[in-house]
């Protein structure tokens, strides 16, 4: 049985924090994760259609270790001007890689595309991302909103509205694992158009309905629903940005391995999944706080705990967003909350 963390959110892993800045008119917003000291981080993109920042210096082979901050946000390309604004915030706490005098807050990011949601993206010039990051970032804490929040704040499943969602899980040797995403997909959460989630398996209680997987399963089961699909969906019009973040004690090679693994909470999650038109990315983050080095067995059972804590956030994305004026999709409360 899987052992969910006090909070069941990635803030469960000792040495984060979460900050959420949203503008409903614009149906938008920025998610920031915040390191309270600078931790080992890597990532993962499988998605044919990505949008990021600061991405390269995560692979392995490259010099810089850890991050002070990853960003997950909306608006598309204009999203990865939210960098700056959790950038700057760190930097007037003094936070970040020092070079002589020079403190440079190391901030990698991530986009989706929300620019068809219903929202009013008229805002003139300069997109507000910027300070919406910042926001983010000033509002960080163990406690945060999900559903239509920060990052989640306009997105869109195939058929039902999207949002940003937490979990986390304690493994048996006492490591902590939690996942973060903001689930804008080409695909669906949900099983053949119905209330059941793909994600039924990993479960914990009731966390997103407790309905299990439908029994006899429908026939639309595998059926294709993708976004957009009718008015021709632009290339980089859907993505599901997240991290991964553990309290155990990794390589930067490690990190990137545990992105790789949650990719799997993905393909168990989203039907279809990492499609072309998808820009699926994962960020890892390992802050070490446990003091615990993993074995080849225990470092098995993180990746796995991992991809079903990943598909866990999935749903719970989904299944806590909330009505709002001008919404395109509906919420899968609206459809299936009252059955």
């Amino acid at each position: 049985m899987i052992k969910t963390g006090p909070r069941n959110l990635i803030t469960d892993v000792d040495g984060l924090l979460v900050g959420n800045a949203e503008d409903q008119e614009l149906k938008s917003g920025v998610t920031a994760i915040l390191c309270e000291d600078a931790a080992v981080a890597s990532v993962q993109v499988l998605g044919g259609a990505p949008g990021t920042r600061e991405t390269d210096l995560l692979e392995p082979h490259n010099t810089l270790e850890t991050v002070n901050a990853i960003v997950l946000s909306g608006g598309s390309a204009f999203g990865l001007d939210a960098a700056s604004g959790v950038q700057a915030a760190l930097r007037e706490k003094g936070v970040g890689f020092e070079i002589g005098p020079n403190i440079i807050p190391i901030v990698p990011a991530a986009i989706l595309f929300d620019l068809l949601n219903g929202g009013n993206k008229d805002w003139g010039l300069y997109p507000p991302y910027r300070e919406l990051g910042y926001e983010a970032a000033t509002k960080a804490t163990r406690e945060f909103a999900t559903g239509t929040a920060g990052a989640g704040a306009g997105a869109m499943t195939a058929d039902l509205k999207g949002g940003l969602g937490s979990a986390s899980a304690t493994l048996d040797n006492g490591v902590t694992v939690g996942a973060l995403v903001a689930v804008n997909s080409v695909g669906t959460a949900n099983v053949g158009g119905g209330a059941h989630f793909w994600a039924a398996p990993f479960e914990c209680g009731a966390e997103f309905g407790g309905l299990g997987l439908p029994s006899p399963q429908p026939e639309s089961t595998t059926d294709l629903r993708i976004k957009f699909r009718e008015r021709h969906s632009p290339e980089g019009a859907n993505t599901t940005i997240a991290t991964i973040a553990t309290d155990a004690v990794l390589t930067k090679a490690e990190a990137k391995r545990l992105a790789v693994s949650a990719h799997d909470g993905f393909a168990r999650a989203i039907w279809p999944a990492h499609t072309p038109f998808d820009g699926d990315l994962i960020f890892s983050i390992a802050t070490g706080r446990s003091g615990k080095k993993l074995d080849v067995d225990g470092f098995l059972d993180l990746c796995a705990a991992a991809a079903a804590t990943m598909s866990r956030a999935i749903a719970r994305g989904v299944f806590e967003a909330r009505e709002e004026p001008n919404d395109v999709n509906p919420t899968w409360q609206s459809k299936f909350g009252g059955k």
